[in-house]
């Protein structure tokens, strides 16, 4: 059983390198990583500049919650 757990980081990193060199010798499936790259760089590009849209008016919005919370007896 142990010899099994100590061999165990081996195969998993060799496992990990054959995995990534045949990712590099696959030309077929390249386009769709790079698509798929480019997709999550959108949508986080989006996210961001929505982010920086709203964050003025949700900071006046949390201001005004904040600020009349006081008043509420």
């Amino acid at each position: 059983m142990w010899e099994v757990l100590k061999g165990l980081p081996r195969k998993m990193k060799q496992s990990v390198v054959d995995f990534i060199s045949e990712i590099k010798q696959d030309e077929r499936g390249l386009s769709g990583v790079v698509v798929a790259i480019l997709l999550i760089l959108v949508a986080v590009l989006a996210v961001v500049l929505i982010w920086g849209f709203l964050s003025g008016w949700l900071q006046e919005l949390w201001e005004r919650i904040t600020g009349s919370a006081g008043g509420i007896s």
